[in-house]
């Protein structure tokens, strides 16, 4: 691997991995249209570690409260009422279906999932359905003729059943193309929930599924060949890219919508079929490579 595509692969790494757009799916476009050998499973997996640390940063504070007050949860059964401890429970009973659908779907992901043209699908889909969510939230946050405003629900009023609802939707990201935050905020918001909400519980509930998968990755492997300088050098700009998408991301949701996002991945969509249709690209281009 040469220093200029690992500076792409960390540049579409970070700026696509937070945004409801699929990063999946862009790392995948990348190597097809650069028509890039695979980089490997260890630098696919450190890579989207180094995304994960711009979250475990980047919500610090929060992090750091809600582990110790799930922690004392453990021993202390009046700390079981605290909305923190109760986080901690949530998270982990939301990453529930992504573990057991990505062992028992591995195969899948790895083969039939990839076909560029159910990732275009899932794009223009999930697109979509996005934009849907998101005029739903718009109208209750704003009314409009005969509507009065209706207040959405933070994540104070987070359930176990919605927590496994937004489990279910995370567990969609398995699919190139549907987008772990896209599909994760679709359903915050269907649910009820607002942008802020819906986004924070998303980036949250993403830490455990990524560090596994990354971890799982990193095992699987072991023994093949790293390019450690590119990696690293791919990883660390995965981070700072990521960290800034966060950044801005948090302060975009609080005033804008979702629609520009719910365009691009329409656009994206048909652009695909269209190539794939006038046989520019194989359903299977580039397969091995993100």
């Amino acid at each position: 691997m040469s220093w200029f595509e690992s500076l792409i692969l960390g540049l579409v790494q970070g700026l696509t991995e937070f945004l409801p757009i699929s990063s999946s799916a862009h790392l995948r476009l990348t190597a097809a249209f650069a028509g890039w050998q695979d980089p490997g499973a260890a630098f696919t997996a450190i890579t989207q570690i180094g995304t994960e640390a711009a979250v475990l940063i980047y919500f610090r504070k929060d992090i750091a409260r809600i582990l110790s007050a799930w922690f004392r949860s453990l021993t202390d059964k009046a700390m079981r009422r605290d909305h923190d401890a109760q986080m901690g429970w949530l998270v982990i009973v939301g990453s529930i279906p992504i573990g057991v659908l990505g062992l028992t779907l591995k195969d899948q992901i790895e083969g039939p999932f990839r076909d560029l043209r159910l990732t275009a699908t899932m794009l223009i889909v999930m697109g979509i359905v996005l934009g849907v969510a998101d005029r739903m939230a718009a109208r209750d946050e704003t009314g409009g003729k005969h509507r009065v405003v209706r207040e959405r629900k933070s994540l104070r009023d987070l359930s176990v059943k919605d927590g496994l609802i937004f489990g279910m939707c995370q567990a969609m990201a398995l699919i190139p193309g549907v987008s772990r935050s896209g599909a994760t905020i679709s359903g915050g918001l269907l649910m009820g929930y607002t942008r802020e909400a819906a986004a924070r519980y998303s980036f949250l509930l993403a830490i455990p599924a990524v560090l596994a998968s990354g971890v799982f990755e990193l095992r699987e492997a072991g023994e093949g060949h790293v390019s450690w300088g590119p990696t690293v050098f791919a990883t660390v700009v995965a981070f700072a890219v990521g960290y800034a998408v966060i950044a801005w991301f948090m302060k975009f949701i609080t005033t804008k919508s979702f629609m520009p996002f719910v365009w691009y991945r329409i656009a994206l969509g048909i652009l695909l079929f269209v190539l794939v249709g006038a046989g520019v690209l194989s359903p299977h281009a580039g397969e091995s490579g993100g």
